[in-house]
This record gives structure tokens, C-alpha cells and sequence, in this order.
């Protein structure tokens, strides 16, 4: 038997962990920030310019080249494709071209040209990017700086993250769609597409299923490229809106927002206050500025955002131009469909304005599939979803890839395809999902603000901003025949998994009991010293949710003893803890005087992969270097190829509800749903990465209180008593 006196005053233990790669790679980091810092101190000693230099040049706000180019592509694929379908969409609300009067498009470019900049510019822009989480942005971000104000906040994270998945769903459908649609009005073309009407629904779903299909490979090696696409595509913008203001810069005067409210109120709006749904359309991408901050600084986000506005800027008015000097011409009145987009180039021109735009439609795509992977993960983080296999294609920071998103994404897509076939008709379910996310992010914006002191802010902020998107919601679900359903349904399928998942985690852990030191420890030190039972494994690792440090899961001492007892050189109770800050990595351990039990702690950032056997390795090295675990050098071939540490048996306890539970009718259903959903998206094996290493998961029952069983009353022959 091993002694235990050797280790009763041991300390808690806490390390950070870093492999090999990540220390050199902190070392270079360390010289670079050196030379950075000598170089800011002399631009700081050059007056206000180097002073605001300097800044550019350091923290968050840090400006280069690359990352901004990178920038383009990450962040502005959305918002760059919104001048193809925002028209369009339009002029069908209003009646067709004809019906476009100046008082309607000059109406129409105003409200578009506030939207942005009161949304896009000012919400996100100005305040959001100022409020980040360790240079990490998005509504799981914002949310975790705030929860401590509230568990009702809760409420709105839970409904923005599920809308912003239902968008991630419905942007490739649009984006797409809508830009292979140009090949319709292409001369050459025209005939190919009118004697098969399905055609371009047939185009649209070959390019989503590559799309999606390519997502395992990651997009590391193409970011640079798709940021010089859409670098490309915006100045296209620019120059063709310029080309068709064609010198009548009088219809510059639609900056004035009095025309908006005017038409926006007016009788001949045909569409009413519909309208604002089809101005929204314009805002699509702006909580990607917020959501994306973190793969690409804020200040890159700053250097390019102006480039950016004014090129949509130019095409909205480019387009409107358009629109009035056509809006009598015989030869578009019949014209299905009519996209002003690409009916306001020459035949020539359209040629590249396709090819740009599907590409564009492609990067923008890409942004919100990738986007929809770290918000799944956020949100696994924060015990809203099951725990997926996660998969890291790339060096680059944040980007992950999830197989089983990647196929639900893929499937949802091709259905609203299948169900809406063209992206006039998808365009009115997509705007209800983003005036979703945006409001929720918008009250949890206005409670950091009030918590941070700024209150006549917070109120200003939530009046103005909750009036314009509550304005847009009301007008999206005017649409809610005619597609808006869609994504109400979806999101709320989300969202049921989310909150059914949350209370169902709730339930399991209250369930949970303890034991202490002095309860259990004797137990298990006559069975680590029991040489009659064989070892079940050198370590036996049990992964469990239980943050408590100082003593041990029941469940774990019952597995331990259940049937056949678990014999082991060492258990291992080790628990995950993800932490608000994006990469956290560290440990900590208790062995309550011991050599045979560990109580690990392993914190790691929502944005980290969890690798738990190779940081489990790196810690049994640690403790084996410092005398706390035993030798285990073992002279057999290993699965693992780890010769210095023994037999390793990893363990998953699962719980089921007993049908004698006494539990609310609504907490039953949270944990009924809680379990189907996993039993459809699998156990977190692959998540912990422990597939290749065959764990074993056992189920135990979850009674958390019981009603008391009637007992049974014996019938026919009793024996007699003497």
C-alpha cells in the first residue's frame, strides 16, 4: 500500500498550459512586442499625430495592412452583397418600375442612407466595437460580460445567438441565389434560362453544395484572397453607382432624411410601413462588424469601414439614378422580376458584375457558416447546446469547424431553397432574423452601459435604437406570410434546444451530491491496495461537470464500486470549465493528501479546442515530475505512444430520469428533450476528443426526489403461521 502521509500538506496546484509550439510562439510574440513598444515610444514622442499613430498601431485598435485586407473578406461579404436584392425588392413592394416615382426613390435612398448610418455606423461601429470581451465581440461575448446583472439576460442572448443561426441558414440562400440571378439578364443567356426555369435554382444549389462541402479544408490559405475579391467588388460598386449618377448629383439631395419620413408616411407608399423591412435589407451584415472583431481587430474594422459605406452609398444612388430615368421605358415593363442591380449596366458589363457577385455571394456565405461555428461553440461553452465534435482546419485565430453544424446548415439551406426558389421570395423571410439579433443586442448593450455608469447614455441608446428596430421588426413580420414564418419557426427551434438544454443541465446538477474527504477516502485506499482485484486501468478518468474542488461526485465514487470494483493506480475526476475570455488555458489540482486521487480543474477559453487527453498528458508529466503522482512507466506498446504514463481508461457518466422522479411536468420536458437531442447530435466523446480511445459511458439513474412507491398487496395462498 502507498503511503499517504507524504502528500497531506500538499497545496493546491495551478499551472498554465503550453505545448511546445505554443511557448515558442509565445517567445516570438514577447520579441515583437518589445520592438513594437520601442517603436510606439518614439511616435509618442512626436507630438498628437504620432500620439494617434501610436494607437493605431497597438492594442485592438491596431491598424496593418494585411489584417485589413483580411478584413474585407471576413467581415463585409453580407453587407456587400445587400445592393443586389435591396432594389429589387423595392420596386416589387411599390408595384413594379412604373409605379417608382421620385418621391419614392429619393424616399426609398434616404431611409437607406440613415439605416446604415444610424445602424451600421453609430450602433456598431461607434459603440458596439467599444465594448468587447478580451478583443472578442458578438452577442455570446457582450452576454458574458454582463450575465452577472441578471439571469434574465439569459432571455435575449438565448433569442439573438438562436436568430443568428436562423440567418446563418438563410444567407447562402440569398446571397447566392440573387447573384446567380444576374445570368438572367445577360442577352446570350436569356433564352437558356427562359426554356428551363429551374435552372438558375439548379446553379444555386450546385454552388452551396461545394460551398459547404469545403468547409472542412478551412479557409486559412484563401483568406487573403477573398479579402482582394472583395476589396475588388466594392470599388466595382462604387464605379458603376458612380457612372449612373451619370453627373445628376441633384439626386444627392436624398441625404436629407425628411425625405425618408416623408414617404415613409405618405399615401402613394404602396407598401406601407413594409417598407422598412425591404430599408433593412440594406443593414444585413452589421453585427458580422461586431461578431467578426475578434478574428480581425477593431481598428481594422475602423482603417476600412468608410471605404466601405461609401461605395454602397454610391451604388444605392447609382441604382435610384437608374430607376428615374427609366422609370417610362417600354421595354422593362415586362421584365420579371426586374433587378435594377444589374439592369443598369451594359451587356458587357454585367458579364463581370455576375462573376463578382456570385463570388461575393460565396465570401459572404462563408462569413456567416464560420460565424455560425464559433457561436455553436460559444454557446456549448455556456451549457445552451450539446457538446459536437469540434475541428481546427487552420492556424488562424477562432476559426474551427464543426461537421455536424456544417451539415444541418447545409440541409436547412437547400430546404428554404427548395421551398422559396428564388431570392425575391427569400428576401422576405431574411430580414425578420437579423431585426431579432439586432434588438437583443441592443438591450444587452444598453444594461452594459447602465451598469457602466453611463445611464442618460444607456437610456438615449435604448430609446433611439429600440424605436428604429422595433420599427423594422414590426414591418418584417408584415411579411410573415409571405416567408417570415420560416424564420420564426427556425429560430425557434433553436431556441427550444438552448433553453431545454440550459434547464436541463440546471436540473441534472441540483441533483448532484457530494461526499467528503473523510467519507470516501478510506473506501478507496483499501481498494487501492486491494492486490486480490486486478487493475481496471492504471487512471481511470471520469469527465464530469462538477466544479467542486474539494470533495467527490457521488456518481463517480458509486462507478467506482458499482458491480465489479474499478481498481486503478490513480481516479481522476476532471472537470471543463470554459471561461468568458476567448483563450484561456490552465489548471488546477487537488489531491486531498493523496497518490491515487486528483480533482483537476482544467479552464479553457470559449475559443479553445478542447483536447482534453493531450492536456490530461501534459498534466500526469507535470505531477509525475513533481513526486505527487507515482512512477507509471509502462513496457507494453500504448495506444496513446505516452510510454512514461500508464494505462489510461477514460469514463462518461450519463444520467435518465426515473419514472418515480418527483419534477415539474415542464422540467420532465426539458430533460426528455435534453436527452433525445443527445442521443440525435451523440455524447460529447469526440467533443473531449476521446474517440480513439474507446471510453466508456455509463448511464446512471437521475431521481433528483422520488414520490414513494405504493407497496404491493399479496394475493392467493399465504403460508400458514405457527
Amino acid at each position: 500500500m502507498l503511503p499517504r502521509g507524504n502528500f497531506t500538506n500538499a497545496p493546491k496546484v495551478s499551472r498554465r498550459v503550453l505545448t511546445k509550439e505554443e511557448r515558442a510562439e509565445l517567445t516570438k510574440q514577447k520579441e515583437q512586442q518589445r520592438k513594437e513598444a520601442e517603436r510606439l515610444a518614439k511616435a509618442q514622442s512626436r507630438g498628437p499625430i504620432g500620439r494617434w499613430w501610436a494607437r493605431l498601431q497597438s492594442g485592438p485598435d491596431k491598424v496593418t495592412f494585411g489584417m485589413a485586407i483580411v478584413a474585407l473578406g471576413v467581415v463585409y461579404g453580407d453587407i456587400g452583397t445587400s445592393p443586389l436584392y435591396t432594389a429589387q425588392t423595392f420596386l416589387s413592394g411599390q408595384g413594379g418600375l412604373a409605379n417608382a416615382s421620385e418621391e419614392a426613390v429619393y424616399g426609398m435612398l434616404s431611409l437607406v442612407f440613415w439605416s446604415i448610418t444610424l445602424i451600421t455606423t453609430v450602433k456598431y461601429v461607434f459603440i458596439a466595437m467599444r465594448i468587447d470581451n478580451k478583443g472578442e465581440g458578438g452577442i455570446f461575448a457582450l452576454y458574458s460580460l454582463i450575465r452577472r446583472y441578471g439571469t434574465w439576460l439569459t432571455i435575449p442572448a438565448m433569442l439573438g445567438g438562436a436568430a443568428f443561426l436562423a440567418d446563418s441558414v438563410l444567407t447562402p440562400a440569398v446571397s447566392i441565389s440573387s447573384a446567380v440571378e444576374g445570368l438572367k439578364t445577360i442577352p446570350l443567356m436569356e433564352p437558356l434560362f427562359r426554356e428551363n426555369e429551374n435552372l438558375t435554382l439548379m446553379i444555386t444549389v450546385v454552388i452551396i453544395v461545394v460551398l459547404f462541402s469545403v468547409q472542412s479544408r478551412g479557409t486559412e490559405s484563401i483568406g487573403k484572397v477573398f479579402g482582394s475579391l472583395v476589396l475588388v467588388w466594392f470599388g466595382f460598386l462604387a464605379v458603376v453607382g458612380i457612372v449612373n449618377i451619370g453627373g445628376d448629383w441633384g439626386i444627392l439631395a436624398a441625404l436629407n432624411p425628411v425625405y425618408g419620413v416623408k414617404f415613409l408616411f405618405s399615401p402613394h407608399n404602396a407598401a406601407g410601413i413594409a417598407l422598412m423591412g425591404t430599408v433593412f435589407l440594406s443593414t444585413t451584415g452589421a453585427e458580422a462588424l461586431y461578431s467578426d472583431m475578434g478574428h480581425v481587430g477593431r481598428g481594422n474594422i475602423y482603417f476600412t469601414w468608410p471605404f466601405i459605406k461609401i461605395a454602397l452609398v454610391f451604388n444605392y444612388f447609382g441604382q435610384g439614378a437608374w430607376i428615374l430615368r427609366n422609370q417610362h421605358n417600354p421595354e422593362l415593363v415586362d421584365v420579371p422580376g426586374l433587378n435594377p442591380f444589374f439592369q443598369m449596366m451594359t451587356p458587357e458589363v454585367r458579364y463581370v458584375a455576375v462573376i463578382l457577385s456570385v463570388t461575393a455571394g460565396i465570401i459572404a456565405s462563408q462569413a456567416l457558416i464560420t460565424g455560425a461555428f464559433t457561436m455553436v461553440s460559444e454557446a456549448t461553452g455556456l451549457n445552451w447546446m450539446p457538446h459536437l465534435q469540434v475541428r481546427y482546419p487552420a492556424r488562424t485565430r477562432g476559426q474551427l469547424y464543426i461537421p455536424t453544424i456544417n451539415f444541418v446548415l447545409c440541409a436547412a439551406t437547400l430546404i428554404v431553397l427548395g421551398i422559396f426558389k428564388d431570392s425575391e421570395h427569400i428576401s422576405a423571410a431574411y430580414g425578420l432574423a437579423l431585426t431579432i439579433t439586432m434588438i437583443t443586442t441592443t438591450v444587452l448593450l444598453a444594461v452594459y452601459l447602465w451598469h457602466d455608469g453611463k445611464r442618460v447614455g444607456a437610456i438615449v441608446f435604448t430609446v433611439i435604437f429600440l424605436a428604429i428596430q422595433v420599427m423594422f421588426f414590426v414591418a418584417s413580420m408584415a411579411k410573415f406570410l409571405h416567408g417570415g414564418w420560416f424564420t420564426l419557426l427556425l429560430t425557434v427551434a433553436i431556441l427550444i434546444i438552448m433553453y431545454t438544454w440550459n434547464e436541463g443541465t440546471k436540473l441534472e446538477r441540483a441533483q448532484r451530491r457530494h461526499m467528503a474527504p473523510k467519507d470516501c477516502l478510506p473506501a478507496l485506499e483499501r481498494l487501492h491496495g486491494d492486490f486480490r482485484i486486478p487493475y481496471f486501468a492504471d487512471n481511470i478518468v471520469y469527465l464530469t461537470s462538477d466544479p467542486d474542488m474539494k470533495r467527490l461526485d457521488t456518481d463517480i465514487f458509486f462507478s467506482i464500486f458499482a458491480d465489479h470494483p474499478k481498481r486503478a493506480r490513480a481516479w481522476w475526476a476532471v472537470s471543463v470549465q470554459t471561461t468568458d475570455e476567448p483563450f484561456t488555458r490552465e489548471y488546477s489540482v487537488e489531491n486531498f493528501g493523496t497518490n491515487y486521487l486528483f480533482r483537476v480543474r482544467i479552464r479553457l477559453g470559449f475559443k479553445v479546442n478542447q483536447s482534453i487527453p493531450a492536456y490530461l498528458h501534459q498534466i500526469m508529466h507535470d505531477l509525475s515530475r513533481s513526486g505527487e503522482l507515482p512512477q507509471q512507466k509502462s513496457i507494453y506498446p500504448k495506444v496513446d505512444a505516452d510510454p512514461q504514463i500508464g494505462t489510461i481508461r477514460y469514463v462518461l457518466i450519463h444520467k435518465a430520469l426515473m419514472p418515480e422522479s418527483k419534477i415539474s411536468s415542464r422540467g420532465a420536458l426539458s430533460l426528455q428533450i435534453k436527452y433525445a437531442i443527445r442521443h440525435v447530435a451523440g455524447s460529447p466523446v469526440k467533443w473531449f476528443g476521446l474517440a480513439p480511445y474507446n471510453p466508456l459511458i455509463e448511464t446512471q439513474p437521475l431521481f433528483v426526489s422520488t414520490w414513494r412507491v405504493p407497496g404491493l398487496v399479496r394475493v392467493g395462498n399465504r403460508p400458514v403461521v405457527k
